[in-house]
């Protein structure tokens, strides 16, 4: 009699060694919902195409949201991604804790000494890179040439911030849904002190002075707060205080806002016409200054790295290499236009003609990634690197803090001097308890 079982069975087991081979390896990508970031998901379908045995998972979340998932993450083995969306604060430190992957050899196509030496040099510890630069951003200002045509106004390559105060005074008129100016309000390390820290190096302040010690009880500090508030509080929009990053490119592309301060990211947000009123009437100029240009604008990488707690690294590298490369640049130009590229990151970004004709916030863009400097950004001498923020571990909880109190400021929930109290006694409390001094 034969035996029909075993052939059935062996052609089962092949057909499940089969499958099993060509099961697809999964990426968990956490990343951030500015509108590059989403024009990377909406571009993924090409990257599985290329390499059909990894799909693509994505949480993409709010910033202060996100910051906070992957450092709970990332800080405890918990292994729920294998690409994370981070910056020139966490890529070094991390690095350093051992939590991330060092990138190692990348392919000869990807040119990493195409990359910006600023950008590399803040996303590296210990001589190995930990991330790799998907675009990178200083800050500038954002302004209405229409409407500063017609107040008779001419903004300056890098105003003051007294000027900006007197050309938002000139031009809020609230009554018309048109505000003086929009600033970061939304409480964050990496929200409104963002904003605020570049601004404070402008007006001569610093978070730290050479012994560690905090200095938000001091003079330069008060001058900053108290400017904040006085000039986004008289000549900004309702609910300053709720507003990041995007609420503000919201405002201003549909035109409520007169002039803005934030990321040179979003060039290609508020010149494109499919989602700005205004694009043929934004101009830019360098972040302002006050008593020193030092610091005035910030310097920052979106950066993609692998956790170590990644049980995909390979294809982890796989993704951050291709999401990153001259191959995606291409990709985005093709798709969107060739000003809609990520920006910051490369030199042939700056060196290629039609993008530079293209692009007209462009020229701009690399001024102020050229004049950041993370280790000279204040006045006064200072301990430690960063413009926007310390490249210390205890400055995420710090600046969280900080944040929280200067939006209670701008909200009118507390006085500029009872926040900045505030400021320095927690700051003063968690640098004592971290050992920096007693």
């Amino acid at each position: 009699m034969k035996n029909y079982m075993v052939p059935t069975l062996m052609a089962s087991a092949i057909a499940m060694a089969s499958a099993s081979s060509f099961a697809a390896t999964t990426v968990t990508i956490g990343t951030v919902n500015n509108g590059d970031m989403i024009r990377m998901q909406e571009l993924s379908p090409a990257f599985e195409a290329k390499y059909p045995d990894i799909k693509l998972e994505w949480v993409v979340l709010e910033e202060n949201v996100l910051r906070q998932r992957l450092t709970t993450d990332i800080a405890t083995g918990g292994g729920q991604f294998d690409v994370m969306t981070i910056g020139m604060y966490e890529a070094p430190i991390w690095g350093a804790k051992g939590w991330l992957e060092p990138v190692g050899e990348l392919p000869a196509e990807y040119d990493v000494d195409d990359i910006f030496t600023s950008v590399k040099d803040g996303l590296t510890a210990d001589g190995k890179l930990f991330a790799l630069p998907f675009y990178a951003e200083s800050s500038m200002t954002y302004y209405r040439t229409d409407l500063f045509e017609k107040a008779g106004l001419e903004m300056p390559e890098r105003p003051s911030w007294d000027q900006m105060m007197t050309f938002a005074k000139t031009l809020h008129k609230p009554d018309q849904e048109q505000y003086g100016i929009c600033l970061r309000g939304k409480a964050g390390w990496g929200e409104n002190m963002a904003l605020i820290s570049t601004m404070s190096n402008a007006f001569g302040a610093r978070w730290f002075n050479e012994e560690w010690k905090p200095e938000f009880d001091g003079a330069d500090w008060k001058s900053t707060l108290s400017f904040y508030v006085d000039l986004l509080g008289n000549y900004g929009p309702p609910g300053a205080s709720s507003n990041g990053f995007n609420e503000n490119l919201a405002l201003f592309n549909s035109g409520k806002c007169a002039m803005w301060i934030d990321a040179t990211v979003a060039g290609s947000f508020v010149t494109d016409k499919a989602q700005s009123n205004i694009a043929d009437n934004v101009g830019f100029a360098l972040a302002p200054k006050q008593v020193t240009e030092r610091g005035a604008g910030w310097l920052w990488s979106w950066a993609l790295a692998a956790p170590v707690s990644s049980d995909a690294k390979e294809a982890a590298k796989s993704f951050m290499t291709w999401a990153t490369s001259k191959e995606y640049s291409d990709l985005v130009a093709e798709k969107y236009g060739i000003a809609s590229i990520p920006p910051g990151t490369r030199h042939s970004t700056y060196e290629n003609k039609d993008y530079m004709e293209a692009a007209s916030f462009a020229a701009m863009t690399l001024e102020s990634m050229n004049k950041a400097d993370a280790v000279n950004s204040t006045l006064k001498p200072k301990p430690y690197i960063g413009v926007q923020f310390a490249a210390i571990p205890e400055f995420q909880a710090i600046g969280t803090q900080v944040g929280k109190v200067f939006a209670g400021a701008l909200a009118g929930q507390m006085s500029v001097d009872d926040a900045l109290k505030s400021a320095q006694s927690t700051t003063d409390r968690q640098m004592k308890r971290a050992g920096y001094y007693k």
